[in-house]
């Protein structure tokens, strides 16, 4: 699996430096462009009228970097202090502990008034007071690229690299490790949209690879994680015609294809498989009230493997936001669709959530927020059935363009039923984050 997540990651940078080469190879022609009908079709699919909280600038609150030639480069660093009622994700016999992170971060970004590259790289470092074996380091290098053509048509890649550490609280992570489980992904896209009147096509292409280092129980036994390390390939393309400024319906493709590398020894029968989702739907904003896009249909996975049956049926995916004031967005999303599983005897599951949050600007330096959700997953090849409930609240105040603190408590309800049922708990986390950039 190095070998074949290190020729993605390849793949990564080549999509990014064709991106980037294309930009600057046209950049002198399409500084020349014109306002001409293309421009004024991208007017048709604009959904800016309402601004979310969120979204609003606030100037005299915003890093204003460093400028070194035509790009403006961005430091950041979080520091965060958590408590965790159940640092293990268990039913019975929780165990409590405090957990300190520091997030370093920088990003450089071009300041252009036409095209845009950016460069990042972030790290998540945890150290926990009680138990080192929670302790972990995660880190992303990442780049974007867009290039501007006219407006409401340009074309954008981008290529990431990442080792991300499981949490405890994933329903897919070996319960019994005595370390988090950690895995590397590399990623690589490229997307292109064109508006040409009434009618604006796009499409995506991305690749992913996900490579899985093996666990080990607290008695030193492997817990191996090589049925999951997999190569994920993705292709998709919408077709969006406007009625009105304010409204257009489109129709939605996207194929996949996902390649596992092995069978964990035999005990666990490859998971390879291809499948795809067509969608309908449409998209709208009602002035500056409320803004969304609502979009229904039919889902596939397919799996070569004759142990796992079959996923499909409805899907769907959905959000909207409600402008009831210029200091309040309330945020309602929800969405059907068909995710990998890690477990042993399962390939899939169909996963279905609903959930919804408010934003309220209290101040113009403080913003409150609180989130429900609720979600349920359908496995298959084993009798299992998962419910989840998340709930949170958050303030944030800002201090001036340099600095800020977060305060939230979120709290998470994990159920689950059937002969292979997982593990069933609840996890209540209170934490301050403290922010400084530049």
């Amino acid at each position: 699996m190095r070998k074949k997540s290190s020729q993605v990651f390849l793949l990564a940078g080549a999509a990014s430096l064709v991106v980037l080469g294309v930009t600057a190879a046209a950049g002198q022609a399409a500084a020349q462009a014109v306002k001409t009908a293309q421009d004024r079709s991208a007017d048709l699919f604009t959904r800016d009228r309402g601004v979310g909280v969120r979204e609003r600038p606030r100037p005299d609150y915003e890093a204003v970097g460093a400028t070194s030639g035509s790009f403006v480069i961005f430091p950041k660093i979080q520091f965060d202090t958590e408590y965790n009622d159940n640092v293990f994700a268990v039913e019975n016999g929780k165990q409590d502990d405090f957990i300190f992170r520091i997030r370093p971060e920088v990003t450089a970004e071009s300041d252009w008034s036409r095209h845009y590259i950016q460069g990042y790289a972030r790290s998540i470092i945890s150290r926990n007071a009680d138990f080192d074996s929670e302790n972990t380091e995660e880190w992303t290098v990442g780049t974007t690229g867009r290039l501007d053509i006219v407006r409401g048509s340009n074309i954008s890649g981008g290529a990431e690299y990442a080792r991300v550490v499981e949490p405890r609280t994933s329903s897919n992570t070996a319960s019994t490790a005595a370390s988090p489980i950690e895995f590397d992904m590399a990623s690589a896209y490229v997307t292109a949209v064109r508006a040409m009147g009434r009618i604006r096509v796009s499409g995506r292409a991305d690749v992913r690879s996900f490579d899985y280092e093996d666990g080990r129980t607290t008695a030193g036994a492997v817990i191996d994680q090589s049925d999951r390390d997999r190569t994920v390939v993705n292709g998709a393309g919408r077709l969006d015609f406007a009625l009105s400024p304010a409204t257009a319906i489109f129709g939605q493709v996207s194929v996949n294809d996902k390649d596992y590398d092995s069978d964990a020894a035999g005990t666990t029968p490859a998971r390879d498989s291809s499948g795809y989702e067509a969608l309908v739907g449409v998209n709208f904003e009602l002035g500056a009230v409320s803004r969304g896009e609502v979009a229904a249909g039919y889902i596939s996975q397919s799996f070569d493997n004759a142990a796992y049956g079959d996923i499909d049926g409805f899907g769907a995916r959905a959000q909207l936001e409600w402008f009831p004031t210029e200091l309040t967005t309330v945020t309602a999303s929800a969405s059907r669709t068909i995710q990998d599983a890690g477990i042993i005897g399962a390939a899939g599951y169909l996963s279905s959530e609903v959930g919804a949050k408010i934003d309220h600007e209290l101040l113009r330096n403080l913003i409150l927020t609180a989130q429900l959700s609720y979600g349920e997953d359908e496995y298959n090849g084993i009798d299992r059935d998962d419910q989840r409930l998340n709930a949170s609240v958050s303030g944030t105040y800002l201090i001036n363009r340099h600095y800020g603190v977060t305060t939230t408590l979120a709290y998470l309800d994990q159920g689950s039923d059937g002969a292979l049922a997982g593990p069933s708990y609840d996890v209540t986390r209170l934490y301050a984050s403290f922010v400084a950039q530049f």
